[in-house]
Order: structure tokens, then sequence, then C-alpha cells
């Protein structure tokens, strides 16, 4: 399974082309409905705006994705949103261009340019999530182990999320699939055998900024 990319909360960026003041606001999202319903309550807040214009990609596969003009001469505006978001591998998300027109034209090619541009900054500056399918384990260990694992750690590029102590250490880590059997190895021989790895799951894990 691949890996992707998707924002953490709501993100909003603006910028102002030829009068006209172009407003983006991105979102995670785990499906249509969910999808559909931040397009709707921007409509709502933006209800005087010209246009309000989108596109999404509401699964980790990319199979659900739709785009809208909202108006725009066709092509201009949520094909570009579209391609922006998948020119930089996110999925499972949602962008939202508003439009408020400032009296002059823009023409086919400054149009899409505009959206394209305006979802691309905002997606720049907004908290990107590196999602990819992992297993998740749970490490039983004691204080020279956890030293260990540690170091493991740090040459595999595993991430821990959670550590407990008390008489003995317990370490929740996240593995990418394709380094599995490499981490089961690792830890084996760093603790000599005596930590104890627990599988716990499978699924798709934000590995941005949490490897230690």
């Amino acid at each position: 399974m691949s890996s992707y990319k998707t924002v953490r909360g709501v993100f909003e960026h603006s910028v102002t082309i030829e009068r006209s003041k172009f407003i983006c606001y991105v979102k995670n999202v785990e499906d249509f409905e969910e999808a559909k319903a931040f397009i709707d309550a921007i409509r709502k807040k933006n209800s005087l705006a010209t246009h309000n214009c989108y596109a999404f990609i509401a699964d980790e596969n990319g199979l659900t994705e739709k785009f809208s003009d909202d108006g725009e001469p066709q092509g201009t505006a949520g094909k570009p949103i579209l391609d922006a978001l998948k020119y930089g591998g996110f999925k499972k998300i949602v962008a939202v261009v508003t439009r408020y027109f400032g009296g002059i034209k823009l023409g086919v090619g400054g149009l899409s340019r505009a959206y394209g541009k305006v979802t691309a900054e905002c997606l720049k500056n907004a908290d990107v999530s590196e999602m990819a399918f992992a297993v998740l384990y749970r490490i039983k260990t004691d204080y020279e182990g956890y030293g260990a694992i540690l170091s493991v750690a740090r040459s595999l590029g595993f991430s821990i999320y959670n550590t407990e102590f008390d008489s003995e250490i317990t370490v929740s880590v996240a593995v990418k699939k394709e380094n599995e059997n490499v981490f089961n190895e690792k830890i084996t021989d760093a603790t000599n055998g005596k930590a104890k790895i627990e599988k716990v799951s499978e699924e798709y894990f934000d590995f941005g900024g949490l490897c230690r």
C-alpha cells in the first residue's frame, strides 16, 4: 500500500490577483460525506462570494475524487485545485477556493494559474501529515533493553508514539510495513531476545515528526 500526505486540521491562505481575492481552505477528511459537509460550510461562510470552487480526494487510494468550477469557465478552477492536491501527493483531503471578483477578468490561463497558485501555497503552509501503511507493536523490556530499542529506532527510523515506565518499560512503536521483518530481527538481536514483542494492528499511521 502506498504512502500519502494529508493535513492536520483546517488551514486557510489568501492571495489577491488583479483585485480579485482568492481564499483557499484545506482540511483532512475521512470520506465523501465529510468532504461534502466542509464544502457546504465554506459556501455558507462565503455566501456572498462570486465563486466557491473545490476539489477533493476522499480516500487513501485516490478512487473517490471530485471537483467543481462553480460557474467559472470549464477547467479553470476545480481541475487546477485537484492538480495541486495530486502534485503534492495529498489524499483524504478537501480544498475549497473562494473568489471575490475584483472587476478585472483574468482569462482562462489567468484563472487556472490563480486557483492552482493559492491551493499550492495553502498546502505549503499547512501542517502536513506523512501517512504510510504501518504495523503497530507494543514492546515490553527492561531498562537496558529500552536503551537498545532507542538505538535501533534511530538507525531504522521507526516511530515511538508512547512509552510507559513501571517495573518494566512498555514501548509503543509504528513500523512501516515494508520494514516489518527487519524491525523484528533488529529488536530481537539488540535485546538478546529478551524483549516481548506484541503485534497490535496494521493501519495507516502519521510518521510526520514522530520518528525518534
